[in-house]
């Protein structure tokens, strides 16, 4: 890791130990080392450098909630804002615990689109009539209830179809695909 024109840079190194992270966020310094072909020591020191300047932000665990009977209803709630107060009506919606992510997006008009949990129909009805119609810029509001998740998933770090197998020198070494011997990486 190191910086150029101010701005963080990582290198092959850095990247392969985030996506071995991103696979499994309790793996040990050694058995991370020993996957990339670096020391202990190394993927050590590069973690707590990548934690201190937030690259790292947090290791978690992903629960199911469905099966620990926490069943919630989603919605994606997209609110059309005035332009001069789209920014104030965003950061209003971030500071709410029922709403789990929001975005920005501009097409025909400004909008802003919000991930928001309820316990009930009833609630997130509620919760859009009480805490989100209010907001000072609000012009329209249209809500799609998730009926189906069918995927959720984190970006990952090497969106490749190759494998990353070894460091050396800091150079990354990549496995391409091998059909013949059954390797799981396809081409799409």
């Amino acid at each position: 890791m190191q910086f150029k024109n101010d701005r963080l840079s990582l290198d092959n190194i850095d990247l392969s130990i985030l996506a071995v992270l991103q696979g499994d966020s309790r793996r040990t310094y050694t058995s991370i080392g020993k996957q990339l072909g670096v020391s202990h020591s190394t993927v050590y020191d590069r973690m707590k450098k990548m934690e201190q300047y937030g690259i790292i932000r947090a290791y978690t665990v992903v629960v199911d909630v469905e099966k620990i009977g926490k069943r919630k209803i989603t919605a994606l709630v997209t609110v059309m804002a005035n332009p001069r107060e789209s920014e104030k009506v965003a950061e209003r919606l971030c500071r709410v615990p029922e709403v789990l992510e929001v975005y920005t997006s501009v097409s025909d008009e400004l909008s802003i689109i919000a991930k928001v949990v309820a316990d009930t129909q009833e609630m997130l009805h509620d919760f859009i009539a009480n805490c989100v119609a209010p907001i000072s810029g609000v012009l329209r509001i249209r809500t799609a209830i998730v009926t189906k998740k069918l995927k959720e998933t984190a970006l990952p770090i090497d969106d490749s179809p190759k494998r990353l197998t070894s460091v050396r020198g800091n150079k990354l070494r990549l496995e391409k695909p091998n059909r013949e011997r059954g390797n799981k990486f396809k081409d799409p």
